[in-house]
Order: C-alpha cells, then structure tokens, then sequence
C-alpha cells in the first residue's frame, strides 16, 4: 500500500503536515489550474503554453475572404515561459523550506529535482521532459561525458520533414557577451557552450528584466541567483539559439523572489529555522494581492506574512492593504521602511 494524500485536500492538513500544501489562489497558480494546468489523472498534468514547442518551414496562411466565424468560444488561459519555471520550481519543493534543508540546496539537486518534477508532465502531447535540459553541476575531470550528454538529449532539436522541434533550458543566468552576428549567454555549469540570440532580442531581455539585473549588484548582503528559462531551437549542428527567454531571480537558497525587497524577510526566516513556503507570481499581473511567504509553524493554519515596500506603486500598496484587511488581524505586515517585527511565536503542536 502507498499512503497518499486524497485529491484537493492540501490546504486541509496541518501546516506542519508534509501533505500540506496551500489553496492555489494564494499564489498565481489559482489563476491557471483548470485552464492552463489541467490534471488529466492523478498525478499526470498537462500544461496549455502560450509560447510555440516546434517551427515548421513552408506553412502558409491561407488567403481569400474571411469565412463567418460558426461559434464564439471563451480563449483559454495560457502559460508563460515564467510561470512554466515557477510551476518546475514549485512542483519541486523550491518554494518551500524548512531547517533540514540548510546547506543541501546546490546545482545537483536542482538538476535532480526540476527534471523529476518534469516527469509525468506533457505539453501539447510530449513529454515535458523530453524537452527540458537542466545543467549538471561542472566538474572539469567529468565534463566530457556531461557534455556528450547534454547532446543527446538536446538532439530532440534535429529538424525532420520541415519541423524545427523546440526545447527548454533552464539555468542560472551567468553573463552576456557580444560577438559579429550578435550575443552569446553563458549559463552558469554550460561553460563549454553558449546559447546564441540576437542584438535585439537581448535588447528587448535588458529593458523587461532591468531590475532583476540591478538585484545582483543590488547592497543587500545576501547572494542572489539570475534564473534563466530559455526556449531554444537547432541554428546548426550543436549551435543553439534563444526563440525567448524569461528571467526569475531567487535568494541564495533557491527560493524565487519577486525582487530585493523580500531578500531580508526570507534570509531571516532562514536564519531563525523557521518553515515557510513563498507563493510564486506564475502570470498573475500584481502579487500585491498574496502574502510574501506564508509561515508553516505558528499554529494549525498557516500564517501570511506581508510586506510594504515605499518603493510600491500606489496600486500596488492599495491592493497589498486590501489584502492586509481581509485577513483582519491574523497578518503579520512589515513596512520596510521601519524595523522589522518580531516573528510570530514557533508552536510546537504536532499535527495530525
């Protein structure tokens, strides 16, 4: 007998309980489940994307007069290359964190992880993992077979009868280079292959992900990862080029962050062993409306912590202080701008 947890009854259990799991409308997930993550059995998803999984040379649109449309349907939502990272990133338990975790997060078990959490995942009928390549952590006296791996399992990208097949990596972002017909990334653990895209692209990637570049030279005392989602096709043979790209920024433990705001309340519920989980962003338009971590071991409910950042827009303060009020005085609130509140007590109940 395997002892599982009964469909749709995370949020029931004990926070303290390994079956817990939050409501999805407390992250950005809530906005997606039915529509874009959709269960099709126990334990097997299916996600709808809104980005392409293969090219195909030669199709064209077809011409003439418009034909009357024969019925009006309501579009499905979609995911994005970001909330496919938050999805493997959540699917694999690096939102969560509990003492026993402290200095056993590294880049061989992110690969181990995020490829298993792939496992059991289509998208538009393929395996997602299939399409997926995390990096293996470097080692320069086995990097020769690592690199015959990543090979092979990127060779999915060989175009056949004028499809050009498209797949996912997924690394911490290293640096960016120029070269005569464009740029080169360098994804941290792939130092002996680039991925290729253009000037204007990268361009594009600089001025949408501004601020997640200023966060690694941001004064916060704390290290951060760039994590990098990039959905790449064959140019030549072994030659790699970004279609496009997403950024996510986490803290030194792996943990996505919407920005530098959150690093020091999650760096101390790290410091003081505290067990939390971090409700991810996904496609949601504002995260002002969920709690910035929500804490697992103050009492039979889990806790939402929030923060208050002067640097917010107004519509963005409105809407966190909305939902500061509808959970009456049961949030914990900082204002980053003041010293930062004692931590709801550790209650040490034992769940059932």
């Amino acid at each position: 007998y395997v002892i599982k947890r009964m469909p749709d009854t995370g949020d029931r259990h004990h926070p303290g309980c390994p079956s817990f799991e939050p409501e999805a409308g407390q992250s950005g997930l809530g906005e997606l489940v039915g529509q874009a993550v959709i269960e099709v059995e126990p334990g097997c998803v299916e996600l709808r994307v809104d980005f392409p999984w293969e090219r195909v040379t030669g199709r064209s649109v077809a011409g003439g007069e418009p034909a009357e449309p024969a019925e009006v349907a309501q579009p499905r939502r979609r995911m994005s290359l970001r909330a496919l990272m938050h999805f493997l990133f959540e699917r694999a338990g690096f939102n969560r964190w509990s003492p026993a975790m402290e200095g056993k997060r590294n880049q061989g078990v992110l690969h181990k992880y995020l490829m298993e959490a792939a496992e059991d995942v289509r998208v538009k009928g393929t395996a997602l993992g299939e399409r997926l390549y995390v990096p293996e952590p470097f080692s320069e006296q086995r990097k020769s077979d690592a690199a015959q791996r990543r090979r092979a399992k990127l060779a999915v990208l060989c175009p056949h009868d004028g499809h050009w097949p498209l797949a996912v990596v997924l690394g911490e972002f290293k640096v960016c280079d120029d070269t005569a017909f464009g740029k080169r990334i360098w994804i941290r653990h792939m130092p002996d292959v680039p991925l290729l895209a253009s000037s204007r692209l990268w361009e594009r990637t600089e001025r949408v992900f501004g601020s997640l570049f200023e966060a690694r030279d941001a004064d916060t005392g704390v290290g951060v990862h760039l994590m990098m989602a990039a959905l790449i096709r064959a140019r030549r043979e072994q030659t790699y080029e970004v279609e496009s790209l997403s950024l996510m920024l986490t803290s030194e433990h792996w943990i996505s962050v919407e920005g530098v705001h959150e690093l020091p309340l999650i760096q101390v519920l790290v410091a003081q062993q505290r067990r939390f989980v971090k409700p991810l962003r996904y496609d949601a338009r504002s995260v002002s409306g969920f709690a910035n971590a929500l804490l697992l071991d103050a009492g039979p409910s889990a806790l939402p912590l929030h923060l208050i950042s002067p640097f917010m827009s107004p519509e963005e303060r409105a809407a966190k202080e909305r939902a500061i009020a509808a959970r009456g005085t049961e949030a914990w609130v900082w204002r980053t701008e003041d010293v930062m509140p004692p931590l709801p007590a550790v209650l040490t109940t034992n769940p059932r």
